[in-house]
């Protein structure tokens, strides 16, 4: 099989091989082994690079968790976003949520267009807080966690003007009435921010970037909608928050 993919991660595997697991349209997430990638001179040479979109080649017989990789040609490098510490900890959250949501085997046309689409508006210079923002956003929402935010599910009434709640033990966001006294209360701002999530793409919503303040709302929105439905935390989402705690 041969297709166009989005490297995820990259794993060494004895002394000669590696483990490449990388995203496609057509057969989701994907793991093969390179065999002879950790040799000098070996024909993988910079090709295997987290976040690169390559076109690869595989076999994979049925029944078998991992397939073999014949070739790997680069198509587009993300070394721009590998160049300082900030950016790997991104890419690194970034490859994480597909890691964790995207499905062997199945089709992932729109997990593999959030993720190319938020690479090149990285690479061409988006604020990067704003692209982790719109990605686990838009991620939430594709794998059926996280509707967009129209109309209370409950009672099907529209948000009141005063914003909206998320409760402590759910994952979708409720009208004032329907989701009690306590939980995340999400202002109005929230709200039109994630609907402008919905319906703009990552380059036209930095035209109009929200406030830092808004970004950290968004971010502890999603984090506690993606917590309680995988029921832990994504291990770089961990490693970025003691990394900043130390800045």
């Amino acid at each position: 099989m041969t297709a166009e993919a989005l490297i995820l991660d990259v794993r060494d595997l004895h002394d000669r091989d590696r483990i490449v697991t990388f995203l496609t349209r057509e057969h989701g997430k994907t793991s093969g082994v390179a065999k002879g990638a950790r040799v000098k001179h070996s024909r993988f040479g910079g090709q295997l690079q987290p976040l690169a979109k390559v076109q690869v080649t595989w076999f994979q017989r049925e029944g078998q968790d991992l397939g073999r990789i014949s070739s790997v040609e680069l198509v587009r490098t993300a070394h721009l976003l590998q160049t300082d510490l900030e950016g790997i900890l991104l890419g690194s959250y970034l490859a994480d949520h597909m890691l964790e949501f995207a499905q062997e085997g199945e089709t992932a046309d729109h997990f593999y267009r959030l993720l190319d689409s938020t690479l090149q508006a990285l690479l061409a210079g988006v604020d990067r807080d704003l692209a982790a923002r719109y990605f686990e956003s838009w991620i939430l929402r594709l794998a059926g966690v996280f509707p967009a935010p129209h109309a209370c599910p409950e009672c099907g009434s529209p948000y009141p003007p005063e914003g909206a709640m998320l409760p402590r033990s759910g994952e979708m966001l409720l009208c004032l009435d329907c989701g009690g006294p306590s939980g995340f209360a999400v202002s109005p701002a929230m709200l039109e921010l994630l609907r402008r999530i919905g319906r703009e793409s990552l380059p036209v919503v930095a035209e109009r970037a929200p406030s830092p303040a808004l970004l950290r709302q968004i971010e502890d929105l999603c984090a506690q909608v993606r917590r309680h439905f995988l029921q832990h935390e994504l291990r770089s989402y961990d490693v970025i928050q003691r990394t900043l705690a130390k800045v």
